[in-house]
Order: C-alpha cells, then structure tokens, then sequence
C-alpha cells in the first residue's frame, strides 16, 4: 500500500492566519471609505449653512401729535402719516414738524429706528440732577473738544446733552466770558434740551429756562449782577 502523505498543519494555520488579517484589511479600508463619504460632501451635495438668528428689533408705532426726537435736528411733531408708492412699492412715512429749525421731516416707518420718544418725567428729572453738578474740564485742544460735544448734541441721547449743557456753562450770559464756538455749541445744547423739557413737562418756555437756569446756576449770578 502507498504511504499518505502528511500534511503540515502549521502552513495551513499560517494561511487561514493570511486570509483573516488581509479580510480585517479591507474591511477597515471600507470602513474608512464610510466615514470619509459621511464626513466629505461631493460636488452635488451642499454642506448645511447654518443661519444666525437676527435678534427681533421692537418696533414702536406713533400717532398724530405725537412728540419724537430726530436726532440731528431735536424735538419735533407728528403732523401726518402717509403712504407713497415708490417704485412699485407701497411705503409708509411720518412727517414730522421741527419747530425750533422751522422745518418738516420725512421718515419712512421703517427707518423709525433714527426717533426715540421724548423723555420721561424721571429722565427729565436725571437731566436737572446732571445740570446741578460741576463741570468737567478737559485738558485736550479745544477743537477736539467741540468735535466730541457736537457728537453728543447730535446723539440723540438726552444725558450725553444735558452733559454738553453742563460743561458749556459759564454761569453768565456776558459774551466776552465765551468763546464764539463755545456759545454757539452752549446755545445749540440748551435750546434742544430747553425743547424736550417743554414737551414732556408741558409748560411755557419762560417757566423751563428758569428751571434750567437754577438747575446750571445761572439765575443766581443774573440776580446778583443786577
């Protein structure tokens, strides 16, 4: 009888080893390639832009005879609310009547964000407070100076004014005791403050320079003068 030949299990045990790591192999491989398709968009598909939320703005709605603030041009009234159609486009505006200037304003309604309504009884009491109180005096160029109360005047803010009023004051009214830039800017500052005191406390202009006028000290040295 013919002798059978003896298999060596060692090389196969080897090989079963060889073809088990190379399948793990290119299972990785194909794991991979899964990732890389779930992580990498192609051409035809479009990464997912993500969109900031704008935060909602309040928007304020005025009536007729309403008093706003514009803040370039100070207190003013409410006279109309019309629509125009602009371009295919139906627009509605305020227009506004600027007494002090003598002028009227046109204000798209959605634009309102440039008016704020005048002040209350508790800002206008603050503004008193701020009059009260001793001026700053700066040390920098005067040019730089009238630069930065113009942009307080036109801000549109109230205490930033009441501030411009404050440190312009000289608690006189002689004209040699100014300079002419500085009385301008004084007297800029304080008729636009004057007009907001007079349409939140509903009073004459007389009665809200006197109590500007004892608020900045001024009635005291007048008083004294004559």
């Amino acid at each position: 009888m013919p002798k059978k030949k003896k298999v060596k299990k060692g090389k196969k045990v080897k090989k079963v080893k060889k073809n088990k790591i190379i399948k793990n192999k290119a299972k990785a491989k194909l794991e991979v390639k899964v990732s890389e398709k779930k992580t990498i968009p192609t051409a035809d598909e479009k990464p997912e832009i993500k969109k900031i939320k704008k935060q909602p703005t309040e928007k304020r709605t005025y009536n007729l005879k309403d008093y706003v603030v514009y803040p370039k041009h100070g207190v003013g009234r409410i006279i109309a609310v019309e629509k125009a159609n602009i371009g295919e486009i139906d627009i509605q505006f305020y227009k506004i009547f600027v007494e002090k200037e003598k002028l009227t304003l046109t204000v798209p309604i959605n634009q309102q964000s440039k008016l704020r309504p005048i002040s209350s009884i508790n800002q206008i009491n603050k503004c008193i407070s701020i009059l009260k109180t001793k001026p700053k005096i700066k040390r920098t160029m005067w040019s730089r100076r009238a630069q930065e109360y113009d942009q307080k005047i036109n801000s549109g803010k109230i205490y930033e004014l009441s501030e411009v009023v404050k440190d312009l004051n000289k608690n006189t009214d002689i004209i040699a005791d100014q300079s002419y830039s500085e009385r301008q800017l004084f007297e800029k500052a304080y008729e636009r403050l004057k007009s907001e005191f007079e349409a939140v406390l509903d009073v004459s202009p007389e009665e809200v320079k006197k109590k500007m006028d004892k608020a900045l000290g001024r009635a005291e040295v007048l008083e004294e003068a004559q």
